[in-house]
Formats: structure tokens, C-alpha cells, sequence
């Protein structure tokens, strides 16, 4: 792996944990010669950050938001292709990062960005540029939905704490007549490569969508149940498209919506992140 690195510590993550930064500043020091460290106010300059990085390799200091506002910055550039990313995960949100094999605990992820070995993934790319790095499902799972960030989008931190603040203490409402209850049953189409899986006479439950093996996604269909528990619908494919009601679905630690369609296309090995080696 090539010594020059770029360190691009997430503004969340020094008020989460800076010690947790500051240990893994250290150890990726100490071990890569010509490491830059950027520690960006906001998502604008994070953006610009990655941009400006030239050949210097990047590796995130974040949460699993952080991954994932990377990895849409690096395709809506298309440079994922030829970038792997590294990742030191630190914040309270980082079930994705441990899904994907990253450790969790500062030294060993420091450690795995020096010594690891890039392992290639794929990636959901919606019709709208979005991507999803693990698991979507429908509806979003919990009560909070907050809005989707943009990414590179600027803004004051203490508006945004407000916002957060507003967003926990004040439920989001679907908007319009079609809308299904969050969280409960709602009538959606989903179709796989042009099939249909489920349509709108069947009520659902949920839907879950997440890359599978060799450019296919994985998608679970759970149909309400009447007496009997009614058995999930599975389905493989490269195409997945719902559509029906309004709804809202989250995508690894985002929930984005209300949409009336909405297609993924699997790319298969889109990106790279950097994993110790087994």
C-alpha cells in the first residue's frame, strides 16, 4: 500500500470521541511516512478535502455516515474505481463499518489501514445517484427520520444541532394521501430484473434489499400475515424497483423519502475498502 495518506477526521468524530482520534492520528503517524491530516468543519469541506487529495491513498477518522458521505463523494466523481478507502470508525454508529470487516477499536482499525489489503465491494446505486453500502429496508426501521444530507452541502453547526435536535424530539409525517404509516403495512410493487416479486395487492410488512455474491442483490419481501405467519419472498437480482405509495426507506444509517419509485442497479466490486488481512 502506498505511504502517502490523507487523513480526513469527520467533525462529528472529534466531538464524539477525540481521544479515540488522537490515538488513531498517532498510530497512522507514526507508521506512514508524508501523512496529511484534514480536519474539516463541515460536509463542504470534507468534500473538498477528498477532492484535492491527488494521489495521496484516503482514509476517513468517522461514523458509518462519514463512510458512506465518502463513498458517494468518490462516485458522484467517479474516482471509486480507482480509490480505496480506509476507515478508522469512531462515533456511536458503526454497525456498518463492523459489517464490512473494518475493526472497531482505534488501534487495531489505525493498524489494519497500514497493513491491510483492499477487498473489493459492491455497491446499490439508485436512480437518483445515491448509494447503499449494506442494507435498505422499507419502511426505515425506528421512529426518527431524518432528512437526507446532500452531499458537500454547508452549514452553521449549531443550526444543525437545532435541526437534530427538532428532528428527535418531533416525529416526521409522510406526506400526502397515499402514504402508508410508518412502520406499518403498506401496498408496494417490487420487481427484480424486470419480475415482479410482490405487487400491489399484497400488503407487505417490509422489504429489504443488500448486495449479495457475484453482482446481485438480495432482496426479502415479508408479506403481512393472515392466521398462519406468511413466509418471506426472496429474490436475486441486478435490478431491484419498488414503487407504490409514498414511502420512505433507509439506506445503511440514512432514511430518505418520500418517493413514489425508486430503482437500484448493482455495481459489482464498485469500490474498495481497506480490511486486515485474515
Amino acid at each position: 500500500m502506498p505511504d502517502q495518506l490523507l487523513v480526513v477526521v469527520d467533525p462529528m468524530a472529534r466531538r464524539a470521541d477525540g481521544e479515540s482520534v488522537r490515538i488513531a492520528k498517532d498510530v497512522i503517524g507514526a507508521g506512514a511516512a508524508g501523512t496529511k491530516v484534514c480536519l474539516p468543519d463541515d460536509p463542504e469541506e470534507f468534500a473538498r478535502a477528498l477532492a484535492r487529495r491527488g494521489s495521496r491513498r484516503p482514509v476517513v477518522v468517522g461514523d458509518d455516515r462519514a463512510l458512506v458521505r465518502a463513498v458517494t463523494l468518490l462516485h458522484r466523481q467517479r474516482e471509486l474505481a480507482g480509490c480505496a478507502l480506509s476507515l478508522v470508525p469512531v462515533g456511536s454508529a458503526v454497525a456498518l463499518a463492523r459489517s464490512l470487516g473494518v475493526p472497531t477499536e482505534a488501534v487495531a482499525a489505525a493498524r489494519a489501514v497500514l497493513e491491510g489489503t483492499e477487498r473489493r465491494l459492491d455497491l446499490l446505486v439508485d436512480d437518483s445517484d445515491g448509494v447503499v453500502l449494506g442494507t435498505l429496508r422499507i419502511p426505515p426501521v425506528g421512529g426518527v427520520t431524518p432528512v437526507r444530507e446532500a452531499a458537500g452541502r454547508a452549514g452553521r453547526p449549531w443550526l444543525r444541532t437545532c435541526r437534530s435536535l427538532v428532528r428527535t424530539l418531533v416525529p416526521s409525517r409522510p406526506s400526502g394521501p397515499l402514504s402508508a404509516p410508518e412502520g406499518g403495512p403498506t401496498r408496494l410493487r417490487v420487481e427484480v430484473d424486470g419480475e415482479t416479486l410482490v405487487d400491489l395487492g399484497q400488503p407487505v410488512e417490509g422489504v429489504s434489499v443488500a448486495p449479495g455474491v457475484s453482482g446481485r442483490a438480495r432482496v426479502e419481501v415479508r408479506p403481512v400475515s393472515v392466521g398462519a405467519e406468511a413466509s418471506p419472498l426472496t429474490a436475486e437480482g441486478r435490478t431491484v424497483t419498488v414503487s407504490g405509495a409514498h414511502f420512505r426507506y433507509r439506506a445503511d444509517a440514512v432514511v430518505s423519502g418520500p418517493v413514489r419509485t425508486r430503482t437500484w442497479v448493482v455495481r459489482e466490486g464498485a469500490w474498495g475498502l481497506t480490511v486486515p488481512v485474515r
